[in-house]
């Protein structure tokens, strides 16, 4: 299997993978009432900042497969420490992500445009899809409503997400945990690792 097919078919299973793992009732143009220029926004932001800094577009799309890992695409990842809790960006796993700033800067152009309105669930979801499509990758359907999580722990951030060093007994627990299959894992691995390594 190529490279850009392997890359389609992880971006669709994170697309799955995303719209399953949420609690919330998502459907495409969530927003179309309540924040109509929500989605323009993101894509705006991204074409703006991608096209400058390309290379962020593979981290943002890294940071929201890890933050779909733990307790769902919820951005519990884009939570900070506390002085009575490691959060999950704070972990090994997290350490190397890039973008932070990237979403921020978004959450701050929509809370602007519409207070208190769209999630950084769906912030980050629309911009890793975005960010990719700019840089020629391909595109997907990304529905909208996810709820913020208001937990973010590092110990279950370890736990979930799959090591570089896991073996394959590991591997297929952990995606096992999140309703991923072997194939899944395999399709998953292969272009996690032509993606962001090559």
């Amino acid at each position: 299997m190529g490279r850009p097919r392997l890359i389609t078919t992880f971006l669709a299973l994170l697309a799955l993978f995303a719209a399953s793992s949420t609690q919330a009732q998502l459907q495409m143009n969530f927003y179309s009432k309540s924040c109509p220029k929500a989605e323009q926004i993101v894509l705006d932001y991204a074409t703006k900042h991608i096209s400058n800094a390309p290379s962020l577009a593979a981290p943002l799309l890294r940071m929201h497969f890890h933050d779909c890992f733990v307790r769902g695409c919820d951005a519990s990842v884009m939570i900070n420490s506390t002085a009575n809790n490691t959060a999950e960006k704070a972990t090994a796993p997290n350490l190397t992500l890039r973008g932070f700033s990237f979403i921020d800067g978004l959450k701050t152009l929509l809370e602007k445009e519409c207070p208190g309105v769209v999630s950084c669930a769906d912030i980050l979801a629309l911009a890793a899809r975005d960010s990719v499509v700019h840089i020629g990758g391909p595109n997907w359907q990304v529905p909208t409503g996810r709820r913020d999580g208001r937990i973010s722990n590092s110990t279950e951030a370890l736990n979930a997400i799959p090591p570089p060093t896991s073996n394959i007994t590991t591997l297929r627990t952990l995606f096992g945990n999140v309703g991923l299959d072997l194939k899944d894992l395999v399709l998953l691995s292969g272009t996690y690792v032509h993606k962001f390594n090559p």
